[in-house]
């Protein structure tokens, strides 16, 4: 149920105040602790990655000895690959000179061609660079026909300049202490961070159990089910993507290696390493990877085939991977919207530089786990997740409260193509009415707003009633098909409980009783009670439907069904509770106990159940056989 709820104003107020206040503190503890948070995040991560492997092996070796092999395993290939990349930069670093010439030759073909736009600004800064104040003239140009000077530049002479005397300064040898200020002090944060970051992750593998369970009674308090729920949820989905992340990044590295073999460019493993690390950068780093290895066959070839065909190539693996193998292995798994991953990159960014451009999607998908299951932190599942924003319900009251767009049309004709009609009636229109209805009482929507919302939601039920009916397909076929074989020209009519409300529900379902076959009559909620009884009595209606729409009761209801039952005995009721969603067993018997035959809660099941136990005509009973109203 759609339902507008009004707080105070200093109330709201308050909370707003206290949210601002609570998500600056947070900001502000997560910058200013970024030295500790980073290594815990960065281990946490990789404990998410090598549980599932540490707990497949324990089951052979112990746990301890799984721990052990594992993380040695795994840092013993990055110090490998660390090693034979630190070996192919010096393999470039010796080949860089060499590829002098080919350099400079591309420069010169940047060069602007002499009285072109680009030749005239360069002129025209050099001559505006003379006229600078202490900038010596500079020599006159000869030409080779004439031998005279091109340009004559007339200044006052200056006095000779005396001589100073020139001091021979030996070379001072290299001091240890500078040398381990120039190369060892910048190495020694991130080989802290690393040693730090190995510590943790060994004693999370050992002790995750007991972690495990700390954080669900630190943050269950009493919704142990819902918190482990949760838990497992944030680490199905992360460990999944970063497997799936790890292995697209591998293979990205073995294609780009692949290329540049093929195409010629040296150092191929290096460039291949590069792209597989680069890669977990999200944004920027395949961008990089791209760059490095094209400026390098631009150094290397003489021509231009080398460097294009590079470039074109690895883009064409960026493409494919990024359109075409990342959704088929990651899917929907994050359950992150994409506008919400470019907001969640630039805000990590900004607040851990790159090593938090690493780590957003993963502590963003914890977050929008922790929207999901936490009530009090569902804003963050609605801000960041993949999910739609608005029901379609909420999406067509949300229309329908836009004055002068009528673009509510537009989202029925749209849902309809994927839906059946009695689908837009139950999940759509009769949850507007609802919405609107109990606004109304809230003061939340004015007369006018509602008057038009009823008038529109009327229009659009009468528009499909006009239409020839959709041809089924599915499973809707399978079930239009049962209806239509056992629907026979019974009548029905459809009694408002009290407002216009429910006589709009009544609409919808004698329309789709006419479309199966029955001779389906609404009466006006403008009618009295007596009124009402003399309209089913004349009709010789064989079954009423009492439509009730909240906030119509079921008072409403068992009064009428009392009156009907009392002058129409034999005639089968059936009392409608569209939308209701909460006891409906307790109604049920209380609306029987009043002469109900029969309690639905949804224009679907209506017509269904009204198909089942109409007794069929004498010449169709080879149709079906008689089926009596059961007691809810």
């Amino acid at each position: 149920m759609l339902r507008a709820r009004i707080k105070p104003p200093s109330a709201s107020a308050l909370v707003g105040i206290w949210a601002i206040a609570l998500t600056a503190f947070i900001i502000a503890a997560l910058y200013l602790a970024r030295g500790l948070l980073i290594p815990l995040a960065l281990s946490a991560l990789l404990t998410f990655l090598i549980s599932p492997l540490v707990g497949r092996l324990e089951r052979w070796i112990g746990r301890i000895a799984a721990v052990v092999l594992i993380v040695g395993l795994i840092f013993g290939a990055l110090g490998g690959a660390g090693w034979a990349v630190s070996r192919q930069l010096a393999d470039l670093a010796a080949k860089l000179p060499s590829y002098k010439g080919n350099i400079a030759a591309k420069l010169h073909a940047f060069q602007p061609s002499v009285g072109g736009t680009f030749s005239k600004v360069s002129d025209t800064l050099n001559e505006l660079k003379k006229e600078l104040p202490g900038t010596s003239p500079s020599a006159p140009v000869i030409t080779q026909e004439s031998g005279k000077p091109e340009t004559a530049v007339v200044s006052p002479p200056h006095p000779p300049i005396p001589a100073s005397p020139v001091k021979v300064v030996e070379a001072s040898k290299a001091n240890p202490v500078e040398l381990i200020k120039t190369f060892i002090t910048p190495l020694i944060g991130p080989l802290g961070t690393g040693f730090l970051v190995l510590i943790l992750v060994i004693f999370m593998l050992f002790e995750r159990e007991d972690l495990r369970s700390r954080l669900i009674r630190l943050i269950g308090q009493g919704r142990i089910s819902a918190t482990t729920h949760a838990m497992d949820d944030a680490a199905v989905r992360v460990s999944r993507y970063l497997r799936m992340q790890l292995l697209v990044n591998l293979l990205y590295g073995v294609c780009i290696a692949i290329v540049l073999y093929f195409v010629g460019v040296p150092n191929f493993l290096l460039w291949g390493a590069f792209g597989t690390v680069l890669r977990f950068i999200p944004y920027i780093g395949p961008w990089i990877a791209v760059l490095l290895p094209t400026l390098l066959a631009l150094a290397v070839s003489p021509g231009w085939t080398k460097p294009l065909l590079t470039i074109s190539l690895i883009t064409a693996i960026e493409l494919g991977l990024t359109n075409l193998l990342e959704p088929l292995l990651y899917g929907k798994h994050t359950g992150i919207s994409s506008i919400a991953l470019v907001i969640a990159a630039i805000f990590w960014t900004w607040l851990w530089g790159p090593i938090g451009l690493v780590l957003a999607t993963p502590l963003t998908v914890c977050l929008v786990v922790m929207g999901r299951h936490v009530p009090s932190l569902s804003f963050l599942s609605v801000l960041l997740s993949d999910e739609e924003a608005l029901t379609p319900a909420e999406d067509c009251y949300h229309r329908l409260l836009t004055v002068g767009e009528q673009d509510e049309i537009e989202f029925v004709e749209a849902y309809v193509k994927t839906n059946s009609l009695t689908a837009l009636y139950d999940t759509v229109l009769i949850p507007v009415i609802v919405a609107a209805e109990t606004d109304a009482r809230l003061n939340a929507v004015d007369d006018g707003q509602l008057i038009q919302i009823r008038q529109s939601v009327r229009d659009i039920i009468e528009d499909f009633g006009m239409r020839p009916s959709p041809a089924p397909t599915g499973n809707a076929a399978a079930e239009e098909i049962s209806v239509h074989a056992t629907a026979v020209p019974h009548r029905v009519c459809c009694l408002p409980a009290r407002a216009e409300r429910d006589q709009l529900a009544g609409a919808m379902l004698a329309q789709l009783l006419q479309e199966r076959g029955f001779e389906a009559t609404n009466a006006s909620e403008k009618l009295s009670t007596d009124d009402l009884l003399s309209f089913a009595k004349v009709a010789e209606v064989d079954l009423a439907c009492i439509s009730v729409v909240a906030p119509s009761t079921i008072i409403h209801a068992r009064y009428l069904c009392k009156k009907v039952r009392a002058k129409l005995p034999t005639i089968k009721i059936m009392i409608g509770l569209w939308g209701a969603t909460e006891n409906i067993a307790e109604t049920s018997q209380r609306l029987g106990d009043s002469g109900a035959d029969q309690v639905v809660v949804s224009l679907g099941e209506a017509v269904r159940k009204i198909a089942e136990v109409m007794p069929p005509s004498p010449e169709n009973k080879t149709l079906s056989a008689p089926t009596e109203l059961k007691d809810a």
